[in-house]
């Protein structure tokens, strides 16, 4: 992680003479000392303990929501799943993620970003498990839907979380670099499919892999003892003498943001869950690689999506949140068609599935510190929950869709115009939105954001 922080690296102004500088805690001149670290150095013991616990619920979550997408062929081979049967289970999960990316927001604001990020990891990590005992459709299509609703709504918590913890100079690094998380656990999974796929046969496999799922729930201890409440969220419950309605987002001050941000995320998420949802069975089954061959390819597939958010994170704090979004977007979509419409040879496609993870990685990473500047606190969670959540809800018809479409045109096909157009929404989406680039949260209310 701090090999990664250095990509992020800042310049430090120098100070005049007799002045010195403290980043939590840390004087200037040990700051000099530790650049090398980047944006971590300048992080405090408080937002530090946050960072590790968003980093590890994405990544962890991220475990178990991929391992779905990795036992398709199995589950294909062993309980006669058909291809739009298996794009309906992943709609399912998403769908999910969005009922419960709005729910899990509402209720942070109620009784703290803490308690519900606890509670979804938990939520998580026992849905993922209960998966293992599936004996077909009917029982996945609900335990996915059930596994959907934890996973959204600790996204969208963490998410907020993160960003109201960073100050706002470091704030579209750090907490997009939580993203990179994603990466992590979906490496970890990917690694553990050879393993697995090695020692059991393909029936009894996937349910292993399912139970291994339970393992993010051990993460609950270490929030509950290390982590605090964020401090924004706790001045703005000690200022108010209630919540503001989660129908506050859909007012005549929020409407505007609400609409651009939830559209935006309707493209990037619509795109990304394509690749998620069908990219290893595009690799086994169009190129006819074996286990252990399209685990590379997805191995190149992840490490761009640790790196993009690191670079996304270093763009949108230079340039702002809305290019970084539309240069992100427009190189993603170019990416695609090469990738899945045109004839390229391996050594090709293994270099684009980098960048391919890259964009990926970097477009949904952007969402997180830019949804949480759009609101003011009381409503920051249901915002950010509502935008990411029905960013889910929409894009969730995407991998369906691919689905469909593939059972009479080829793969590929289908899942490059599917991108293609959910691409194309995102950009239209992202010139409509705000710039929001280093706001302060302290000082964000409904009347900034009529503004």
């Amino acid at each position: 992680m701090e090999a990664a922080a250095h990509l992020c690296s800042v310049p430090v102004r120098p100070l005049p003479p007799g002045r010195t500088r403290t980043f939590g805690g840390i004087r200037h001149h040990k700051v000099k000392e530790t650049m090398k670290l980047g944006w971590y150095a300048e992080l405090n013991d408080v937002e530090r303990r946050t960072y590790w616990a968003c980093f590890a619920g994405f990544g962890l979550d991220s475990l178990d929501s991929t391992i779905y997408a990795l036992v398709i062929p199995a589950l294909i081979a062993t309980i006669g799943l058909t291809r739009p049967e298996a794009g309906y289970l992943a709609t399912a999960a998403l769908v999910g993620a969005a009922v419960g990316g709005w729910g899990g927001g509402i209720l942070a604001d109620r009784i703290g970003r803490i308690k519900v990020l606890q509670l979804t990891i938990l939520w998580v990590a026992l849905f993922t498990l209960a998966s293992a005992f599936a004996t077909g459709f009917n029982f996945l299509l609900v335990v996915r839907f059930l596994q959907g609703l934890g996973y959204g709504g600790e996204a969208a918590v963490g998410g907020v979380l993160i960003s109201e913890v960073v100050r706002p100079a470091l704030r579209g690094r750090v907490a997009a670099s939580v993203q990179s998380s994603y990466a992590v656990g979906y490496a970890v999974s990917v690694a553990l499919l050879p393993v697995i796929s090695s020692i059991f046969p393909d029936e009894l496999g996937w349910r292993v892999f399912f139970a291994i799922g339970i393992a993010p729930a051990f993460l609950v201890f270490f929030i509950r003892r290390l982590v605090p409440e964020s401090g924004l969220y706790r001045e703005s419950r000690a200022n108010k003498t209630a919540a503001m309605p989660a129908w506050t987002i859909f007012t005549r001050a929020h409407l505007r943001r609400t609409v651009a941000a939830a559209t935006m995320a309707t493209g990037i998420f619509g795109g990304a869950y394509v690749m998620i949802t069908w990219l290893p069975t595009y690799l086994r089954t169009v190129l006819n690689l074996t286990v252990g061959t399209s685990a590379g390819y997805l191995a190149m597939n992840i490490l761009g999506s640790l790196v993009g958010p690191l670079l996304y994170g270093w763009l949108s704090d230079r340039t702002g949140r809305r290019p970084a979004f539309m240069i992100f977007l427009l190189c993603q979509a170019i990416n695609a068609s090469i990738y899945l419409l045109a004839p390229i040879g391996a050594n090709t496609t293994i270099l684009l599935s980098f960048f391919l993870g890259a964009f990926q990685g970097g477009l949904a990473s952007g969402m997180l510190p830019t949804f949480a500047e759009l609101f003011p606190t009381e409503v920051r969670a249901s915002g950010q929950g509502f935008c990411l959540g029905g960013g889910r809800g929409f894009g969730s018809v995407v991998p369906a869709t691919v689905g469909m479409l593939a059972a009479s045109h080829p793969l590929g096909f289908s899942m490059g115009i599917c991108a293609l157009a959910s691409y194309g929404v995102a950009f239209v989406a992202a010139m409509a939105l705000p710039e929001t680039s280093g706001a302060d949260l302290h000082r964000v209310t409904s009347a900034d954001t009529h503004a």
